[in-house]
């Protein structure tokens, strides 16, 4: 049985029903550039062509600026998939993108620091 809200994809005992990457038709690779921490926004055009369902929850989820990473949790996929969809919706015009904005250095030690504690408290 389906939990409520996540469709006919997931099943509570079996889990996801269809393999992530049949969402993106086998694709691995985006035909644009995404970060994990890039953001993405809805255009408000609507796409043209076939898109599949995941596409749409995807573009649903995209109202305001939303990080990669956040909605490959939302959606429940790889971030891999995720980024192969948003790129389907920047190509059709249905989705802009903007690269992630560091107000740290990328590879500031203490935040990496930070990052590594909060890991191993997880532990």
């Amino acid at each position: 049985m389906a939990a409520a809200g996540d469709g006919p994809w997931l099943d509570d005992a079996a889990g996801r029903l269809v393999r992530p990457f049949t969402v993106s038709n086998g694709r691995t690779r985006p035909t644009i550039a995404l970060d994990l921490l890039s953001h993405v926004m809805a255009t408000g055009a609507t796409p043209l062509g076939y898109l599949g369902p995941e596409h749409q929850q995807a573009l649903d989820l995209c109202h305001g600026p939303v990080s990669v990473a956040e909605l490959a949790g939302h959606l429940k996929l790889p971030a891999v998939v995720t980024k192969v969809l948003l790129s389907d919706l920047v190509d059709c015009g249905a989705l802009t993108t903007k690269p992630p904005e560091f107000h740290h250095a990328p590879t500031d030690r203490a935040l990496l620091e930070a990052v590594l504690d909060g890991l191993r408290r997880q532990l």
